[in-house]
């Protein structure tokens, strides 16, 4: 059974290595943005523009429409931070609790694996970050927390309202710390930091890591390509875990993310207090 080899891996490894894509919050109730039909079921208003995600996600507009990016990326950042983390985000911090040492790399930047209890210095997210914030401009590499802001939003129009978060340095209007599309202006020094820690990690681990994968996919195949290729480097298992597209790994799964981390964590215990 693929569970029991998973969970073969993991246990054998001194190191755990997860990465992550939208598909692992969707059990918290988040969206994946799935296709641009997907995108606009959370979104009507981008379908009434005409907007893909992929051109509404792109800095421009905070220069050329800022209370449409901000009622975009305001309604996110309420959505996220009043979002709880599902129970297999819990389940998993306690089987990477166990290891050496484990390390979570991720294109999502809805901070919930921090919300979960997940070591800030444990974590890589490649795309930033929303409960940050930076100048649009940017006038410097400022960042500072977005905790306190509260967007107004016109639900009808959706259009955020006066006032809008400004760059403290030079009254410009801010942005969250994300990597858009088309972005030459993301600040990515918090970004580049967590790198630097990831690869001393890979460093410490490459001898005994086992890699799991939750809901990445192919659409924007960052983490998917990121844990296939370190698993050809190190010679590491990779366990994937998507309902949709599963293929591709040294072990697939095809179940989303809560249920594969309910089924390892339940076997995982069994099987610990047995040896």
């Amino acid at each position: 059974m693929e569970i029991q080899k998973a969970i073969e891996q993991i246990r054998s490894a001194k190191y755990l290595l997860i990465t992550a894509g939208a598909g692992m919050g969707v059990d918290s109730g988040l969206p994946d943005f799935r296709g641009v039909e997907g995108f606009w079921r959370a979104y009507p208003i981008a379908r009434k523009l005409g907007l893909r995600f992929e051109e509404l996600a792109n800095p421009r507009w905070f220069a050329e429409d800022p209370q449409l990016a901000w009622a975009f990326y305001g309604h996110r950042l309420h959505l996220y931070r009043d979002t709880e983390p599902h129970e297999g985000f819990y389940k998993l911090l306690e089987i990477a609790r166990e290891k050496e040492d484990y390390f979570v790399f991720t294109s999502n930047v809805d901070g919930q694996f921090q919300k979960a209890g997940y070591d800030e210095e444990r974590i890589y997210e490649v795309h930033g970050n929303i409960h940050h914030l930076q100048c649009s401009e940017p006038c410097s590499e400022a960042l500072w927390s977005a905790n306190g802001v509260v967007i107004d939003i016109d639900e009808e129009e959706f259009r955020a309202r006066e006032p809008l978060p400004r760059c403290p340095k030079c009254g410009m209007i801010a942005r969250p710390n994300i990597l858009m599309f088309g972005d030459w202006s993301w600040v990515d020094v918090r970004a580049r930091k967590q790198e630097e820690r990831f690869l001393s990690f890979l460093e410490r681990a490459q001898k005994s890591l086992a890699i799991i994968e939750f809901g990445a996919g192919t659409a924007v195949p960052t983490v998917r390509m990121t844990g296939e290729r370190i698993a050809r480097e190190f010679g590491a298992p990779l366990i994937r875990v998507n309902p949709r597209e599963p293929q591709g790994a040294t072990i697939s799964l095809p179940i989303g993310a809560k249920e594969a981390i309910e089924k390892i964590s339940e076997v995982y215990y069994v099987v610990k207090k047995r040896s």
